[in-house]
């Protein structure tokens, strides 16, 4: 008899178990090949990787889930920053304790060959604004269970990737209705990223890329003039590219005669239309059709740029009269956005939780 319950429960036990495991989270990190990007003139790869969080009991329903779709920063990449931020225990965390509605979350690649391209539409890198708005949503839309309908997805992003996501939320506010950019960088000279930073000189006298990439191994170090380098140079050939330059294949605002230092009023004008703060103007009506936005900043912020920038954006929606929330917080660049009492966890996910449907 004992014997007989034995062959009748193991069958049981290995159901559940089973049951069990396949119904935990997941990671999957499919390739797919853009569009926006195939052909470009940099020779930037095409084919793109997703890290792709399932909530729990993805495989075993058949439920369709709002996603929210996060922009990593400059010189980083998807896995690094799902790994760096823990997105997968906060998210099951979140879901478990209900205080997150089960939602998926997408990491796309934007990693290239100067680090970050800012999510910026260019002639010669390729399409990047277009990558996120289009390719990425239609594959995942394509390929996993999504509400595929704009209330029902979210957009964020940190440093570049939160220059990225208010880029590309005024070029496709069809597409994401709820918008949180934390950190967001870039978006306009202020403070120690302007025209007299001392990597534009540097870059204005090298004449190959392994002397723009010499010394750079830490983005994250605001003094750090090999960083400053190969971002100028990523904005250069993206903004204003130009392919005699065999250095990093663009043209700078600047050009030094000795100690003489002088602006070309063509380029830097192309530059400033790239910056977020001067695309308001013309994105009125998509910033206004956003359900809700938001950005914050720290206050010991390490790159000075960013509190300046990022109030100066505040301000300018404010005087437009666009309903956003700004927020500036104790702590720098990174060291209050990972783990489970990081911003991640407290301040985004629970902003994507009130509005996604």
């Amino acid at each position: 008899m004992r014997k007989l319950s034995l062959l009748i429960l193991l069958p049981l036990f290995y159901y559940y178990g089973y049951a069990q495991k396949n119904s935990e989270s997941k990671v999957v990190t499919p390739t797919f090949e853009a569009a926006s990007i195939a052909g470009n003139k940099a020779g930037e790869d095409a084919n793109r990787r997703l890290s792709i969080y399932l909530p729990p009991g993805y495989d075993q329903s058949n439920e369709r889930y709002p996603v929210i779709y996060f922009l990593h920063g400059f010189g980083t990449n998807d896995e690094q920053m799902m790994q760096w931020i823990g997105f997968k225990a906060l998210m099951d965390s979140a879901i478990k304790g209900r205080m997150l509605k089960p939602m998926i979350l997408v990491l796309p690649n934007s990693d290239t060959k100067f680090r970050g391209y800012f999510y910026t539409n260019s002639s010669f890198t390729g399409n990047w604004t277009d990558f996120i708005g289009k390719d990425v949503v239609q594959y995942v839309d394509k390929n996993f269970r999504t509400k595929a309908h704009r209330d029902s997805r979210g957009l964020c992003g940190h440093s570049m990737g939160g220059n990225g996501a208010l880029k590309v939320a005024m070029l496709y506010a069809d597409v994401f209705s709820s918008v949180y950019a934390m950190s967001a960088g870039g978006m306009h000279f202020a403070g120690e990223f302007t025209p007299a930073h001392k990597s534009f000189r540097q870059l204005s006298e090298l004449s190959s890329v392994e002397e723009v990439f010499k010394g750079f191994d830490n983005p994250e170090t605001t003094d750090n003039a090999a960083f400053y380098r190969v971002v100028l140079a990523s904005m250069a050939r993206t903004f204003t590219p130009d392919e005699s330059n065999k250095a990093f294949q663009g043209k700078i605002p600047v050009s030094y005669s000795g100690k003489t230092r002088k602006i070309d009023p063509v380029v830097l004008k192309k530059w400033e239309s790239n910056f977020n703060i001067n695309m308001i103007e013309d994105h009125l009506p998509a910033l206004q059709s956003l359900k809700a936005l938001k950005i914050d900043w720290g206050r010991n912020e390490e790159f000075s740029h960013i509190p300046l920038t990022n109030m100066q954006f505040s301000k300018k929606l404010e005087a437009y009269g666009i309903n956003h929330f700004a927020e500036e917080y104790i702590g720098g660049h990174v060291n209050m956005l990972d783990g489970f009492e990081g911003r991640a966890f407290t301040e985004l996910l629970p902003f994507f939780q009130r509005y996604l449907k």
